[in-house]
């Protein structure tokens, strides 16, 4: 009679602890941790950059304000953008800085917290050239971040033209491409218009912002994993984002790193693209 019992006891065992697993809370865990692991990359300013060997930006501010709030601390863990979702999925941090346009097949994937910026897209050109509009890149060579919703909508944009631009390059950080930009190995980059703005508001004498967007408009958020266990955590931060746009703290950080505000719903549920 004993090893039947036995049997039945770590039975129980086994179920009692995979029932614990199931019920894991990732708010819980940071909380108990002590520490909100955040992956981001450095190369996407004014969001995430170095600035003289300083992490800065939009997003440093945004989390510092988080951690105070939740009464953690933020542990950064930074590599370019390409492993920064694949990260996110593989557990090396909590939730992404990035920030990330929110679209409807991400949100296939990624829990996205409430909006922190516009995410249009429009084109950043070298200040010589003869670009004046977006369809002006006609012919040329541009470029935009690869895996980037940027690049999905520069590519879309140039199906409507009657010649394409003669090459779209991809390139792992944006930074290479304003390299490439101003080194006139390309004439163009389609990146989100809060970034190309401070982009050329930091180099007048290289750098312009061609206007209109010629992007569906669209916003960035920070995503979080889809699994349930983590939407205690994801529903954490979206109560401090809230408050800061309920309080005016997050339009003080736009008008800091942008110079203006944005209008932003508290969230999206049907993106644009």
């Amino acid at each position: 009679m004993r090893k039947p019992f036995l049997a039945a006891l770590a039975g129980a065992a086994l179920t009692l602890g995979s029932t614990v697993t199931a019920q894991a809370d990732a708010l819980e865990d940071v909380m108990d941790a002590g520490v909100l692991r955040v992956g981001t990359e450095t190369a996407f300013a004014p969001f995430d950059y170095i600035d003289a060997g300083e992490h800065t930006g939009l997003n440093v501010d945004v989390f510092a304000e988080i951690g105070k709030e939740m009464g953690v601390d933020i542990e950064w863990i930074t590599l370019d953008w390409t492993g920064v979702l694949p990260g996110l999925e593989a557990g090396r941090f909590d939730v992404v800085a990035g920030p990330a346009t929110i679209t409807s097949e991400r949100m296939e994937r990624y829990r996205f917290s409430s909006p922190v910026a516009e995410a249009t897209v429009a084109l950043l050109a070298c200040a010589s050239c003869d670009i004046e509009a977006p369809e002006d890149i006609a012919g040329k060579p541009v470029g935009s971040g690869t895996g980037t919703a940027q690049l999905a909508q520069l590519q879309q944009f140039a199906e409507t033209l009657d010649t394409p631009p003669s090459d779209i390059k991809e390139y792992v950080s944006f930074n290479e491409s304003y390299a490439d930009l101003a080194a006139g190995r390309i004439e163009a980059v389609a990146n989100s218009l809060p970034n190309i703005a401070f982009v050329a508001s930091e180099r007048p004498e290289v750098f312009k912002v061609v206007k209109p967007a010629f992007g569906t408009p669209t916003y960035f958020g920070y995503p979080g994993r889809i699994e349930p266990e983590y939407a205690s955590l994801m529903d954490k931060i979206d109560e401090i984002l809230l408050a800061m746009k309920e309080d005016g703290r997050m339009a003080e950080l736009q008008e800091k790193w942008f110079g203006t505000t944005f209008d932003m719903p508290d969230y999206v549920t049907d993106p644009n693209i």
